[in-house]
């Protein structure tokens, strides 16, 4: 091109770049990618002096995208989308079952339900690694932190592929203790801390409490049910958590009910490795109720 230099972009300061678009500050696109946040402002900078564009606003911790720094970002969000699903027909043999697959699911979910189709699936199939993330936000296929998604709603938008799995049931808990000693007005709750004050759970917990107080709070399910059993309060609890547990579903008409929906990429579902996963979730007995 007469009169103007090619400009040649570094994936990887382009991919440093995206996390730092999707996670709004350096602390958490190092997080997300892994190294320190001193790389990825380096790699920002270097993007920026190669494409002679200034991208991104720094003020304090929070990180602002500028007019061009969000066309950027659009773009290079597409070519990760294509660059995952390269990666993924190269993880995966062509003639062979193997490869690398990532799930990520509820954890409370993956304790109880998937260890065993993991293990039966690997001595099927030796060939293939499995990662397991039990984490309760939301996964992003798009950004390659998974393969395969559990979740616990339908995604309303994306070019995925969605199985319905099953469904989960919630009730209130106590200890038949605290049942007998405590009067129903002046129960105390026990539910999840702040970052899941949105979650249909927890709102049906609110609704219940009425006004009267959560005391205990925690992001651990299985801390939950272990203070009810204990006495520590009354808990809404998946039912199949409470199994084993020293505790007295509260019985109500209209119990909360969660969907399980298995979620993948369009463009991998096809790939041998992943297919065979989702084969073996979709054998698991998903509606999970109650004792």
């Amino acid at each position: 091109m007469i009169g103007k230099e090619f400009t040649q972009i570094d994936w990887d300061d382009l991919r440093h770049f995206l996390a730092l678009a999707q996670a709004g500050t350096l602390l958490g696109a190092a997080r997300q990618i892994g190294v320190e946040h001193a790389t990825i402002s380096r790699r920002v900078s270097a993007l920026e002096k190669a494409l002679g564009r200034k991208l991104v606003d720094r003020r304090g911790r929070r990180i602002l995208l500028t007019a061009d720094g969000e066309q950027v970002a659009r773009h290079a969000a597409l070519v990760a989308q294509q660059t995952a699903v390269i990666e993924q027909l190269g993880r995966a043999s062509a003639t062979e079952m193997r490869g690398h697959v990532r799930i990520s699911a509820p954890p409370a979910l993956s304790s109880v339900l998937l260890a065993e189709p993991v293990v039966a699936l690997r001595r099927i199939h030796p060939g293939i690694e499995i990662t397991l993330t039990g984490e309760k936000r939301l996964a992003s296929l798009n950004r390659r932190e998974a393969d395969i998604a559990v979740r616990l709603s339908r995604p309303e938008d994306g070019d995925y592929a969605m199985t319905r799995l099953g469904e989960m049931t919630f009730h209130l808990y106590a200890s038949p203790a605290y049942l007998d000693s405590v009067p129903e007005a002046e129960w105390s709750f026990i539910g999840y801390d702040e970052g899941m004050n949105a979650s249909p759970q927890q709102l049906l917990l609110f609704e219940r409490a009425a006004g009267r107080p959560i005391a205990i709070r925690s992001s651990v399910l299985e801390f939950q049910a272990a203070a009810a059993s204990r006495g520590g309060g009354v808990v809404m609890l998946p039912d199949f958590a409470a199994h084993g547990m020293d505790l007295q579903r509260i019985e109500e008409e209209h119990p909360l009910r969660r969907e399980i929906w298995l979620v993948v990429h369009n463009e991998i579902r096809n790939i041998p490795s992943v297919r065979v996963v989702m084969d073996a979730l979709k054998e698991v007995h998903w509606s999970v109720g109650g004792r």
